[in-house]
């Protein structure tokens, strides 16, 4: 039990450490991870179209 205390007065004490972003930083980050997963979700996409034109031709169909 004593190690579980000393655990979670540490940790309490690590958060205090921590510089947390401001609302503008953690609007801009957020906005880059929403643009950079679409992009990658549209660059999937059209592999995976590519893709399977390209095996609808080889099967012959």
């Amino acid at each position: 039990m004593r190690k579980i205390q000393q655990y979670v007065k540490e940790s309490i004490q690590e958060l205090k450490k921590v510089t947390w972003p401001t609302w503008e930083e953690l609007k801009g980050s957020t906005l880059v991870v929403m643009l950079f997963s679409v992009i990658m979700g549209c660059y999937i996409a059209g592999l995976d179209f590519v893709f399977s034109l390209v095996v609808n031709q080889i099967m012959g169909r």
